[in-house]
């Protein structure tokens, strides 16, 4: 069976990615937790992913002696050893669309991730009004990522980014985690979308794990010290 190492729901946004998308697929996985402490060299977090990803980092999927490391990379090789999910979209121009979004998330954001961590049990919303008050990259990250949703979801008829549930939905999941818990403003539309996706049984299942999970890192509070 297919291993997933993942690190806390509550925090991991690049883990709750293949894991929402195997789980709202129905792609059979073992998941392994490994919790997030320190990350120093002699962590408990390092010993065990390191020998898996020589990068240090979650999530790592291991399928027998295949070892895949890198969100986008696992959501690649998910679509292609599960060809009947269409985890793509079918349609070329589509599937094209939809991985050069996923790519735009990947590498871009840089100001939405730093200053909105994902943080699914907080209520950040003080936090969210200063940020966007002195954050100018992070309102434009926001308007883009507006843009980019009403667009799709006019364009394909909705409910999901590209008509039905895949990699794009599975891949924005965090985004709209962030947009909850630090009350950005968004429209109505966006608003309903993000509604849609969290009421999808694979993310449901994830955000309800994070609510309960009471492990609090420090190294990820950049707005609260206690639980």
């Amino acid at each position: 069976m297919l291993k997933l190492y993942i690190g806390n729901k509550n925090y991991s946004s690049w883990s709750m990615r293949p894991w929402v998308l195997m789980k709202q697929a129905g792609i059979a996985f073992e998941e392994v937790m490994v919790p997030f402490d320190s990350f120093g060299a002699d962590s408990h977090f390092k010993k065990t992913i390191e020998p898996l990803n020589p990068a240090g980092r979650v999530p790592v999927l291991v399928d027998g002696a295949i070892v895949v490391y890198d969100t986008l990379a696992i959501c690649e090789y998910l679509a292609e050893t599960h060809p009947d999910k269409a985890l793509w979209p079918r349609d070329k121009a589509r599937r094209a669309h939809a991985r050069s979004v996923c790519a735009e998330m990947h590498a871009g954001f840089a100001a939405l991730r730093t200053h909105c961590g994902m943080n699914i049990e907080a209520d950040l919303r003080v936090q969210g009004k200063i940020i966007l008050r002195d954050q100018p990259e992070v309102r434009a990250e926001l308007a883009r990522i507006v843009q980019m949703w009403s667009g799709l979801l006019e364009a394909h008829g909705g409910p999901m980014l590209f008509g039905e549930f895949g990699i794009a939905d599975a891949y924005f999941a965090p985004v709209g985690v962030r947009i909850r818990t630090y009350g950005l403003p968004v429209p109505g539309e966006i608003t309903a979308y993000i509604a849609r996706v969290q009421q999808l049984p694979g993310v449901k299942a994830w955000i309800d794990d994070a609510l309960v999970e009471k492990r609090f890192v420090v190294v990820d509070e950049p707005y609260r010290i206690e639980g």
